[in-house]
């Protein structure tokens, strides 16, 4: 029976937890991700884990913040005057939004806290900080 190697492309269900337990994303009902192991395109700490596996071969995959999206940064945060954010814009906290940077790419951030004088909006990836469990099962080796 072969196992996957760094360069195999796999699919994979999974489902991802947090510490409470709540899930924050699920292949569930939905056909198995599919991707190149090693190639950088899933995080670090799940792409490790799946040299060795074989096809039905299930595993709970415990992952650090550091190798998931990495911790949370303070200059992640940005404040900006509220007087600078027109009004049609949904300002409530927790909001996902996107801003231009000065060189103009599309930045996702999130509405971290909203007062009269300034918002804070924060850069950082949503889990940023936070430890990750996946329980995977491996579907099949392209």
């Amino acid at each position: 029976m072969s196992t996957v190697k760094t360069g195999d492309t796999v699919r994979i269900h999974y489902n991802g937890t947090l510490a409470d337990g709540s899930s924050f994303d699920s292949s569930d009902g939905r056909d198995p991700l599919e991707f190149t192991v090693g190639s950088g395109q899933i995080i670090p700490g799940l792409d490790k884990a799946l040299p060795g596996m074989s096809v039905g071969e299930k595993k709970v995959v415990e992952v650090p913040a550091a190798e998931a999206y990495g911790d949370h940064r303070p200059e992640g945060l940005q404040q900006v005057p509220r007087a600078q954010v027109p009004d049609h814009i949904p300002l409530d906290p927790g909001t996902r939004l996107q801003v231009q940077t000065p060189e103009g790419q599309a930045l996702p951030v999130t509405v971290a806290e909203v007062t009269d004088e300034v918002v804070v909006l924060d850069a950082n990836h949503p889990l940023a900080g936070r430890d990750l469990t996946f329980d995977i099962e491996l579907i099949e080796i392209v």
